[in-house]
């Protein structure tokens, strides 16, 4: 019996890794026009924008930023206007490094602001997470990147539609919320530079 029981354990997880290999795929899809505009470029500008943005629970950033300032200024006051002029600064340079840095990871081109093309991500939803104790979630966001001329940005190339990992997929303990999410933001840019590589082969 107990050779039997390795067995069904060996294929339960393999049956997982396959299961897993797959999501992670699914989590990129193309929804509009191709990227072999990109197959011979060797650098690519990257940005972030966080057009009608939600966050957590609320469908308005304006509203959850709102919440968090007075959350805090109760607890001690200023530390609320502290943290959003850090949110402010976090999502013009930490968040845009975190994803350039998950991009280049799985892609060969570097990052440069006078590359001919450029990626623009647009978070739609963003989830902060939590780590209190044992009980933790991950933090995670869902967005749309759009492929342009970086000199003439009129006309959509490319428009891709990128979904946060499944909640299941364990990242380890972060209890500072910047940095979780700075690691979504790492993750989304994988994503983004495998794509891309696959589909340029």
């Amino acid at each position: 019996m107990k050779p039997l029981k390795t067995c069904k354990l060996i294929v339960s997880s393999a049956f997982l890794l396959l299961s897993g290999t797959s999501l992670f795929a699914q989590e990129v899809d193309i929804t509009k026009g191709d990227l072999s505009v990109l197959k011979a470029e060797t650098s690519i500008n990257i940005e972030l924008t966080y057009e009608k943005m939600a966050v957590g629970d609320f469908s308005k950033e304006a509203d959850y930023i709102k919440k968090r300032i007075e959350e805090l200024n109760t607890k001690e006051p200023g530390t609320g206007d502290t943290w959003a002029v850090k949110w402010e600064e976090n999502k013009k340079t930490m968040f845009v490094e975190k994803f350039s840095l998950g991009f280049t990871k799985q892609n060969k081109m570097t990052v440069s602001p006078e590359a001919k093309y450029t990626l623009i991500f647009n978070s739609k939803a963003l989830e902060p997470g939590y780590q209190v104790g044992v009980s933790k979630r991950n933090a995670g966001v869902d967005g749309t990147v759009t492929l342009v001329e970086t000199a003439k940005r009129d006309k959509k190339l490319a428009v891709l539609f990128v979904e946060r990992a499944p909640e299941s997929k364990w990242r380890g303990a972060a209890f500072d919320a910047a940095s979780r999410i700075g690691d979504a933001y790492f993750m989304d840019g994988q994503k983004v530079g495998k794509f891309i590589t696959k589909n340029n082969k």
